[in-house]
């Protein structure tokens, strides 16, 4: 079946590939002409310049060997499309290469996929330090069309600009897409994001972007089911490997859960975190496996993250076989998180009325995880007084802290309202947890279990 697909290379269309010209028309005429005969679309040695793409069902683009795509960072060319940006459905910036409302769809080779993020996450950066409104025309524009944008809840990325950052690839509304062993570099935004979409695969892909490009998640895997990760490496300046399901009230009512995803084998470098739940959780993520997994100097390793206002169910998680070394803190179950935040009421103290909008985390098992030099504690683990956290396993690990760190107890998670403790064991404040055979070394104090904590340790 191989040798029978018809080939259409993108030089036959016109495109030059020195890097300068725009290779635009040339691309979109190579993929809408692989449509009707479901058709894979090479891309050669060279460097291609490009504005944003498409590619609809039926078709594969392969990047060959030292083929390199890098989109245009001409703000003006991502023109508005309706997706979901930080866990609320809007118009946001189109992403630079798109798959939406298709189906068996390929994007495969040994070349580079690049974003060209600089231009991106400098303005970013400008923005965040000197704005909280819109200003420019773009971001008006964007402002009119999402009414009400500024009671919407964010995760840090810029919103109340409205300067709406786009994907560097998206899956949205799609079954049977398979990314392949591709190096997608230098992301504006989120890196890889399947998006309300069933049956992804992602295998042997290199995702890399520098540690200190904002808001850069190297794969958001966002109200999708029967998702693969596999083998990849993934080395980012937010999040590595990310599940959501939307947030706050618009997540309630879109009501798409992410469940049944396995991620296995995959090596995430510098991040915020390795494996991360959240922090928009409001339609639920359930049925998760993250096994043999390395996470090399990543602030966390096991993240789960939430607060009173995402909302959602989170449960029957398996964390199994992961390695973790020099680490901030190796794993964090955190339902007080900071980022995007902007209600006093989130970051109560005392047990607060039971909500739609109040996440619950229950059913985790942690097994044979091991983590080594971690910098600032062993583990935190908080839930909220009115939804503890509850059903917690964690069995047959080994949290060493590195007893020479400078770093503080509090860099161990984003969080806000609670009070600071002094020891670098495993913190512990409204949970219900059973820790079996778990070494903590390098901490004075193994455990610290604050109010509402029922832990057994065996």
């Amino acid at each position: 079946m191989e040798a029978l697909m018809h080939m259409f290379s993108v030089k036959d269309f016109g495109a030059v590939g020195d890097g300068r010209h725009n290779d635009s028309d040339a691309f979109r005429l190579a993929l809408a002409a692989a449509v009707p005969v479901r058709g894979r679309v090479v891309v050669p040695e060279g460097t291609w310049s490009c504005g944003p793409l498409e590619i609809s069902s039926g078709v594969e683009l392969r990047l060959l060997k030292d083929s390199h795509i890098k989109f245009i960072p001409d703000f003006d060319l991502y023109v508005p499309v309706q997706s979901r940006w930080e866990g609320v459905n809007c118009w946001c910036m189109h992403p630079c290469l798109y798959v939406h409302d298709s189906h068996d769809v390929r994007i495969t080779g040994e070349g580079v996929i690049d974003g060209c993020g600089m231009d991106w996450w400098e303005y970013s950066r400008f923005k965040r330090m000197t704005q909280n409104a819109p200003e420019t025309e773009l971001e008006k524009r964007f402002a009119s069309m999402n009414i009400g944008y500024e009671d919407q809840p964010g995760g840090g990325g810029g919103r109340q600009c409205q300067f709406l950052r786009p994907p560097l690839v998206q899956f949205q509304n799609c079954s049977n897409v398979l990314l392949e062993g591709v190096t997608i570099i230098n992301s504006p935004f989120w890196t890889v994001h399947p998006l309300y979409s069933d049956g992804v695969t992602i295998r042997n892909v290199l995702i890399k972007n520098p540690a200190d490009a904002p808001n850069t998640d190297g794969i958001d895997v966002d109200s999708c089911t029967n998702v693969t990760i596999s083998d990849c490496l993934v080395d980012v300046g937010d999040d590595g490997i990310a599940l959501k399901s939307g947030s706050g009230p618009d997540g309630i009512a879109v009501a798409r859960p992410t469940h049944s995803v396995l991620v296995e084998r995959c090596t995430v470098r510098s991040a915020h975190g390795g494996i991360v739940i959240g922090s928009e959780t409001a339609a639920g993520i359930w049925k998760i496996r993250a096994v043999d997994c390395q996470f090399e100097g990543t602030d966390r390793g096991i993240r789960i993250k939430t607060r009173r206002g995402r909302g959602g169910h989170i449960h029957d998680l398996e964390f199994i076989g992961l390695s973790m070394k020099d680490n901030l803190c190796p794993i964090t179950l955190n339902m007080y998180y900071r980022c995007g935040g902007f209600e006093e009421r989130f970051f109560s103290l005392e047990p607060l009325p039971l909500e739609s909008e109040t996440p619950r985390i229950e059913r985790i098992r942690v097994v044979s995880c091991h983590a080594e030099g971690s910098r600032s504690s062993a583990g935190f683990i908080v839930g909220l007084p009115e939804s503890p956290i509850s059903g917690l396993v964690i069995s047959d690990c080994s949290f060493n802290v590195d007893s020479s760190a400078t770093a503080a107890i509090e860099d161990s998670e984003m969080y806000c309202g609670l009070p600071s403790v002094n020891g670098r064991g495993v913190r512990c404040r409204n949970v219900e947890a059973v820790f079996t055979n778990v070494t903590v070394s390098g901490a004075e104090l193994p455990f610290i279990l604050e109010r509402g904590s029922t832990v057994q340790i065996n």
